[in-house]
């Protein structure tokens, strides 16, 4: 449909996009027109965001419809920067800006003077350029060393000297990222980070909706969406935001975690590459939970760093992690389809322990540690909320006689099974008990699942190796101790 569009002012003058309702309207108040189309077609606001949908999207809403610039503040692994570029999607599909224009000028309102002097000199034969949403959206990541000349724009001599303008010509500026986003979206991330000084060049753009270019007498009078993101962290760790900054950005939203681990697995399914070339993938529901609670235990953990977060990532590149280490096997046995275990969680602990910032006490545990920790408290979260009804007191009895089990993570499921048979009534649990066994890899992770809960609750011990044997607590006679969770 492009090659259809207006090409010169006269024909966009003669077009829908010329009507007098369609001159002059702000970017502002084009994502406010769209956003109310699409609620009043019930559709949802952003498509793969979720979670969001009676906490985070109404106040994005009320913020968009309000005309503000705003920050979305939390923690990492939730969802800003998705949030961000998905604002796109309430631009319009085309917009008409002067051919060459470094500001996307408005045909009807040019603001630099490139785009008023086209005009003048070409009248209705000045050339029209069309621009995507994607196109209209100027992402930047904060760091130390941005600086006003990056955000606004600067003198530049050689594209004077080029040009043959005087230093004094607008002409001769070189515009920062602010004036090339305008008539769209404006993004930054991580804004504690900005130097304060750069921050306050932001005040005019967000108070006046201008700029002024340094050293020169000239103001631009954009047209851009402010949106930003920042971690809680940030504040006091690297940086922090402005005062009069923090004034003048209309709304801050907070963003959260996934509140339940169903909708958390529904993310992390959504985001992790599971779709493997070669063999089929079964992935047991038990094994996917389990992965999913190691980021819930992870959020409750003293030893971890919360002001950190533990981020929505973690479980994504765990599961990826976990499926890869059953693929593994499957390939090296010949097996016709990749079914991962619970034991494919631990070979894939650096999925963990690179999520996770430790404090002084896990510090000196170590991460491996306390992400094997994690793993079996999520499997006795996993248990009790699917059975808690099992009888494993003969299990139990039966390593505390001295005998030990180990099943090897590379071996078949119909070898692993055979293993798990031999404690008695182990087998007989699981069937029963409402864990989905079906065939010999359910009944391997079903046993696994029970095993390590058992470990959990300090019941039974598990070695690095994987060996399961007799609890180190019920060997000196100590009560055995279900593991702490916070409330």
């Amino acid at each position: 449909m492009t090659h259809q569009l207006p090409a010169t002012l006269g024909a966009l003058k003669q077009s829908l996009f010329g009507a007098p309702e369609r001159r002059g309207r702000s970017v502002r108040s084009e994502i406010r027109s769209n956003l109310l189309a699409r609620i009043a077609d019930g559709k949802p606001l952003f498509k793969g965001v979720l979670g969001y949908e009676d906490t985070v999207m109404p106040q994005i809403v009320n913020a968009l419809l309000s005309k503000h610039h705003f920050i979305l503040l939390g923690l990492r692994g939730q969802a800003k920067s998705r949030i961000l570029r998905a604002l796109t999607t309430l631009l319009d599909p085309q917009l008409p800006v002067i051919a060459g224009s470094e500001t996307n000028d408005d045909p009807f309102a040019p603001i630099s003077k490139y785009g008023r002097d086209r005009i003048a000199t070409m009248g209705d034969e000045t050339p029209i350029a069309w621009l995507t949403p994607d196109q209209r959206y100027v992402e930047k990541l904060a760091t130390p060393d941005v600086t006003v000349a990056d955000l606004i724009g600067d003198l530049d001599p050689i594209k004077a000297a080029r040009g043959g303008h005087l230093l004094s010509d607008e002409l001769s500026i070189n515009y920062g990222m602010l004036p090339r986003a305008n008539r769209g979206i404006f993004a930054l991330n991580e804004l504690p980070d900005l130097a304060g000084k750069v921050q306050v060049g932001l005040f005019n753009v967000m108070q006046e909706g201008d700029v002024q270019i340094k050293g020169y007498p000239v103001r631009l009078a954009l047209d851009v969406v402010l949106a930003f993101t920042a971690n809680p962290e940030d504040y006091t760790a690297r940086g922090k935001i402005i005062t009069p900054l923090k004034d003048r950005i209309g709304s801050e939203i907070i963003t959260h975690y996934p509140a339940t681990v169903d909708l958390a697995m529904t993310i992390t399914s959504q985001e992790a590459w599971t779709r493997r070339d070669g063999l089929p993938l079964r992935l047991p529901e038990i094994v996917s939970e389990v992965a999913e609670r190691v980021a819930f235990e992870a959020r409750q953990e003293k030893r971890i760093d919360q002001r950190s977060g533990v981020s929505q990532r973690l479980s994504i590149t765990l599961l990826e992690n976990v499926i890869s280490n059953a693929e593994r096997r499957a390939v090296r046995l010949g097996e016709k389809e990749i079914v991962p275990r619970i034991a494919d969680i631990y070979a894939a602990l650096p999925a963990i322990t690179g999520k996770i910032e430790l404090e002084y006490e896990g510090e000196l545990i170590g991460g491996a540690v306390i992400a094997r920790e994690l793993i079996r408290r999520a499997a006795d979260a996993t248990l009790t909320e699917r059975d808690d009804t099992l009888d494993l007191d003969e299990i139990v009895m039966w390593f505390d006689r001295g005998q030990a089990l180990q099943v090897s993570d590379d071996a078949s499921a119909a070898v692993a099974r055979q293993g798990f048979a031999a404690v008695p009534g182990l087998i007989d649990q699981v069937t029963a008990a409402g864990l989905g066994v079906t065939d010999d890899a359910d009944s391997v992770v079903a046993c696994e699942l029970v095993l390590e809960a058992l470990v959990a609750r300090r019941k039974l011990s598990r070695s690095e190796s994987g060996q399961y044997g007799r609890s180190v607590r019920r060997k000196h006679g100590m009560p055995p101790e279900r593991p702490e969770r916070e409330e």
